[in-house]
């Protein structure tokens, strides 16, 4: 076991998937620059400096995927995946299923996103459900260093197109994680990383250290939380996110993303059709606005859920609470 960064832990499992199979490679913009020690290691064929042109890198890495290779490919921040969407959703996303199964598209697509580094709205915007929503595609936002080179491993190994989000508030933060070079965290199993009894934090990326924060808040007060981080958006563990809130009965979602159309809508959907009668409140959804991201820190920060927004959100949930203002971003669903 190492204590690695989430940078670390990424740049491991990509050297140690292409020790393993010599068909991946890694392409991108600057990636000889910011990953020179995979050039070191495996030279200038499988480790490949791209133009600035998003559509042309996918275009390029659906083609070597179709033709037998595992390409992964970073293009930096998520909002420049709108210039590789024909590529990754007409695409990877599709050919499989069009060509009957006879071809493979093993691509891993790798993007930062989130608050915290001031990058402004055109580098910072949460697009993970829009990609949710391309049938073909899988898309996972881990929150720990460890589950970073487990799912990108498994994305790696998996024979469809993968896009893999890193909050960019959590490249530095450092956590335990194994040295086996057999670790693989499986697609579609969210994590437990808290239990409780009383209410379910349902989360992803950042806002899982913020769900974790609350909850020893809440506990505090004598209430029990339990905190889901979903991991994998797509495929998504409904079992366990079902589970938590039969036994709760009270389910708060949280992420930075918009609310409109996001993850939060369908989770809330999810327990609202399949667990609605063990219910005790309605779903809470605590979102980011429908708004173009600010530069400013002070404005950023006012756009994200916090601890204190979530301790609140919970305790008018509970029988006797006293009803507040919420904010804007804070929606019963």
């Amino acid at each position: 076991m190492s204590i690695l960064t989430v940078e670390q832990a990424i740049n491991q499992a990509l050297h140690e998937e292409m020790q393993r199979d010599p068909h991946v490679m890694m392409m991108g913009e600057g990636v000889a620059r910011s990953r020179a020690a995979l050039l070191q290691s495996f030279g200038a064929q499988r480790v490949r400096n791209t133009p600035l042109a998003e559509a042309v890198i996918a275009g390029t890495a659906v083609g070597a995927a179709a033709s037998g290779l595992r390409p992964v490919v970073d293009l930096l921040f998520a909002p420049f995946l709108t210039y590789a969407m024909d590529a990754l959703v007409n695409s990877a996303g599709k050919l499989r299923y069009m060509s009957g199964g006879q071809h493979a598209f093993p691509l891993v697509t790798l993007s930062m996103t989130g608050a915290g580094w001031c990058v402004g709205a055109q580098h910072n915007h949460n697009l993970e459900a829009m990609f949710v929503h391309a049938p073909g595609l899988k898309v996972v936002m881990p929150s720990t260093p460890a589950d970073f080179k487990g799912l990108i491993k498994t994305a790696i190994r998996d024979d469809n197109p993968v896009l893999v989000f890193t909050d960019l508030g959590l490249l530095y933060q450092a956590g335990e994680v194994p040295d086996d070079t057999e670790f693989l965290v499986p697609l579609g199993k969210a994590a437990v990383p808290r239990v409780g009894t009383d209410v379910t934090l349902v989360s992803y990326a950042k806002t899982v250290g913020i769900c974790l924060e609350a909850a020893q808040q809440l506990e505090e007060s004598g209430i029990s939380a339990e905190v889901i981080d979903l991991r994998s958006l797509k495929p998504l563990d409904e079992t366990t996110v079902l589970q938590s809130v039969r036994k709760t009965g009270r389910l708060v979602i949280v992420h930075e993303a918009s609310g409109l159309c996001g993850m939060a809508a369908e989770i809330a959907a999810l327990a609202a059709t399949r667990a609605f009668d063990a219910l005790l409140a309605p779903v809470v959804r605590l979102t980011g606005p429908d708004a173009p991201v600010a530069a400013s820190w002070m404005l950023e920060q006012a756009s994200v859920p916090t601890a204190a927004a979530i301790v609140q959100t919970v305790r008018d949930m509970l029988p006797g609470a006293v009803p507040v203002i919420r904010s804007p971003v804070v929606e019963s669903a």
